[in-house]
């Protein structure tokens, strides 16, 4: 049997995957990536859009894929607004901040092609396309995988970036503890009446959470995070009247909708993972962690995951093996304290907003009117999100 080896096999060619690929390409490491289906740009727009936060975004930029993305495709958000019940409000704005931009909004599709095009033109990297792990044997000195096209590589390091469902993390017996919310995500594209400003707009309703996120031009892209029933309701209805019904969601407030791109819904689930490491192996991206879409952060984790694991894999000395112990735990501690906040805040807010018990309404108004009129909170808030501080 011929092994080929390596320092780190990245399972997994998603955004998270890709991105700690190309952040590894400047460094010593001999680097291969497993995938089994490469990334295809939408027909006209993607529904499947992320907002990128500036930190990301400089990350993005450090390893040479943000100058390369469409510029005509990319819409920065100059401010958010955020509704509740009972007419609640509470707004952020770049210039109150003191930032150009709270972040972007850009399709998944768009960064995915342009990550994957950068790692095929990596000179440190073996791409295994189209390839999956069959087998893996975590040994002391690396681990052993046999991928579906019959060849078997060593690695010091699996990366499994592999997705909610990562075969690798569930073959390694990592545990993986999920909530699923009785929700579906909702997305799709539509074209507005009226100009968008770089407005993002969410609204907490009593059928869930809907938010509209600016696009280039007069579009936006929404998610609408809502019961099940009520998402299959909505996916059932006719073209004109799915625009119909999202714009009176949103009161209007940017005139009437034409739908641009087939709505599609995937169902929500909180996803905790105890230990994102073990022998020679570490979790990457939606394999490592899910949350909630209320706040936007989910390929932001991933990429802050990337970023970290690959400053981490970078500066260790060439006598140093990139598997040990201590990186890996080096590598979950400095994670875990960003993951567990943004799913512990999310959830919370999740459920604050999706009960009404007695005096909960008034509690939620009185929270977010006050949250509003104190502009050093507001813009702790927002520089968090952002990550400027």
């Amino acid at each position: 049997m011929q092994v080929t080896e390596f320092d780190v096999l990245i399972v997994g060619g998603g955004l998270a995957g890709l991105a700690l690929a190309c952040a590894l390409r400047d460094t010593r490491l001999r680097v291969a990536l497993a995938e089994q289906n490469p990334p295809r740009r939408a027909e006209g727009w993607d529904a499947r859009v992320y907002a990128i936060s500036p930190a990301n975004a400089e990350f993005l930029r450090q390893i040479g894929t943000w100058k390369h993305l469409d510029s005509e495709r990319i819409a920065p958000i100059r401010a958010m607004q955020i509704h509740g019940d009972s007419g609640a409000a509470l707004d952020f704005s770049a210039y109150q901040a003191g930032v150009r931009e709270l972040g972007w909004i850009l399709e998944s599709s768009l960064m995915a092609c342009e990550l994957w095009e950068s790692v095929r033109r990596q000179g440190n990297l073996s791409l295994y396309c189209p390839a999956k792990p069959t087998a893996i044997e975590a040994g002391m000195t690396s681990s052993l995988v046999t991928l579906s096209d019959d060849q078997t590589v060593a690695a010091r390091l699996i990366v499994a970036a592999d997705g909610r469902d990562s075969w690798v993390r569930e073959t390694l017996g990592l545990q993986a503890i999920n909530q699923p919310y009785g929700e579906m995500g909702l997305v799709a594209n539509f074209e507005c009446e009226r100009p968008h400003r770089g407005i993002a707009r969410q609204w907490f309703r009593h059928d869930g959470v809907l938010a509209w996120l600016p696009m280039a031009g007069k579009r936006i892209s929404i998610v609408w995070s809502t019961p099940d029933e009520h998402a299959g309701e909505l996916l059932a209805l006719p073209t004109e009247d799915l625009a119909s019904e999202v714009a009176a969601a949103g009161r209007h407030e940017l005139g009437e909708f034409r739908l641009l791109t087939p709505a599609t819904a995937f169902p929500l689930r909180l996803m905790q993972v105890p230990q994102t490491i073990a022998r020679r192996l570490a979790l990457l991206g939606d394999a490592a962690h899910g949350i909630h879409p209320l706040s936007g952060h989910g390929i932001n984790l991933g990429f802050q995951d990337a970023k970290a694991l690959a400053d981490l894999l970078a500066a260790t000395p060439d006598w140093q093996d990139v598997g040990n112990d201590r990186l890996l735990r080096r590598y979950q501690r400095r994670r875990r304290e960003e993951t567990v906040l943004l799913q512990t805040t999310t959830h919370a807010l999740h459920q604050l907003f999706r009960h009404d018990f007695p005096g909960l309404r008034s509690l939620r108004h009185l929270g977010m009117n006050l949250t509003n009129g104190l502009p050093v909170l507001k813009n702790l808030l927002v520089r968090y999100a952002i990550g400027a501080l």
